[in-house]
């Protein structure tokens, strides 16, 4: 029998963890109680109507339309005045959703959840075991907590990654090996990608002295300084990287964000609550020595590179462009991310990929959000990437060829990512 989420609301399926609309919410005078507190959800709901009237031209209420609209079929404006309604129509119609009917109704193919490293996978075991459900939910390995030397918890963590592996990690190429060591069993769970988030891209000559200088600090209860965490941090990834490529994992990296930064807030909720920000410091000069420290280690892996630095994207087509070959698109500009995942930032990250790279080898759009309707962020993608196109075709920048124009279409919405991580869908 299927389970069903007959006990939810719209409000926890909607509002609930999605940091996009609770900084709508606050920026518009909402109480925090009607935010993350302990409102009811028709309380909730409300409140976040009373915002739509106000943010015209934020992606948010195109992406909330879409999304009453394919999930519920609302086709009205959502408005103070009708939220009760819609509120009752969405949550009558949920009592015959589960998560994974959602995910059927919006013809989902493949979904890579985000893991950690010591996890023992045992729910994708099960999920890749049911017959019943033919969509691949495969898992990602994300490093961070191993590799941002610098964030607090880190020696616990490394205590927890020990116990993962069997045996207790005394320097950074102890760290190294033991998540080589899971990416192996990440891989033999059906992961095909990897995903490292920093603040800033590092680079640092991975010089083992000052690697392990800088885990003796952290094990230590220390702080290292900023140079002895970036060659640890450069040491590890480089090694993360050569172990993808052996594995045919592609290897995300995103960087340039300013996390936590209302420490109040922080304390008494915790991250990703919506209190992060832009990082005019990214890094992303240090994208050309780290993809050739891979290359130099015979480890470069298909990569995908983000920057939430909306001013680093020329830049990062650039100098990805500087490591192609092997494999057509091996190395990507991906989608606009978090704060630039809207119309404008859209249109200017595919301008700055045609006009420095290749945009039929795009594997288009990536949605991160930990929202089960989330979904409709990817025909939002599909409708700003087509009036692009289709303004080019009229200004006679490209021709009017139904045929190819559905091709180049359809290779950036779906074909290439499949190709790309062999999801085989």
């Amino acid at each position: 029998m299927r389970r069903t989420v007959s006990a939810f609301y719209i409000s926890q399926v909607w509002l609930g963890g999605d940091h996009y609309k609770w900084r709508l919410m606050r920026a518009c005078g909402t109480p925090e109680a009607q935010v993350t507190g302990d409102a009811d959800g028709r309380e909730k709901f409300r409140a976040f109507a009373a915002t739509m009237p106000q943010i015209i031209g934020n992606p948010l209420y195109h992406w909330s339309h879409l999304e009453l609209q394919r999930g519920f079929g609302v086709t009205e404006p959502l408005t103070p005045d009708n939220a009760d309604e819609i509120y009752d129509r969405c949550n009558e119609i949920l009592q015959g959703y589960s998560a994974r009917s959602l995910m059927e109704k919006f013809n989902v193919k493949a979904i890579c959840t985000t893991d950690d490293p010591i996890d023992d996978l045992r729910w994708h075991t099960m999920i890749a075991a049911d017959e019943g459900f033919s969509i691949k939910v495969l898992p990602t390995f994300r490093p961070d907590k191993a590799v941002n030397i610098e964030k607090p918890g880190f020696d616990a963590y490394i205590g927890k990654l020990g116990e993962a592996v069997g045996r207790a990690l005394r320097s950074a190429e102890d760290v190294a090996a033991a998540l080589c060591e899971r990416i192996g069993y990440f891989a033999a769970h059906g992961c095909v990608v990897a995903d490292h988030g920093m603040d800033y891209c590092m680079f640092a000559q991975p010089d083992p002295a000052a690697a392990n200088r800088a885990f003796e600090i952290s094990m230590a209860g220390g702080r290292p300084e900023r140079a002895l965490a970036d060659a640890y941090k450069t040491l590890v990834t480089i090694a993360c990287a050569k172990k993808y490529t052996e594995k045919n994992l592609v290897m995300q990296i995103h960087f340039g964000c300013l996390r936590n930064n209302n420490q109040p807030m922080f304390a008494k909720l915790g991250p990703d609550i919506g209190c992060d920000a832009i990082n005019s410091q990214s890094g992303v000069e240090n994208v050309a020595p780290l993809l050739n420290a891979f290359l130099e280690n015979d480890g470069l892996p298909k990569t995908v590179l983000y920057s939430l630095n909306p001013n680093d994207t020329a830049a990062l087509v650039t100098i990805m462009g500087c490591f192609q070959g092997g494999a057509a698109g091996k190395l990507q500009c991906g989608s606009a991310w978090w704060f630039n995942d809207n119309l404008t930032g859209m249109r200017q990250q595919m301008i700055d990929l045609a006009n420095n790279g290749v945009l039929g080898r795009f594997i288009g759009m990536l949605t991160d959000s930990r929202s089960f309707l989330s979904y409709t962020r990817h025909e939002y993608f599909r409708r700003i990437l087509c009036a692009l196109v289709g303004e080019w075709v009229e200004s006679g920048q490209y021709p009017n060829d139904e045929k190819l124009l559905k091709q180049l279409i359809a290779d950036i919405c779906y074909n290439n990512t499949n190709a790309y991580f062999g999801f085989g869908v």
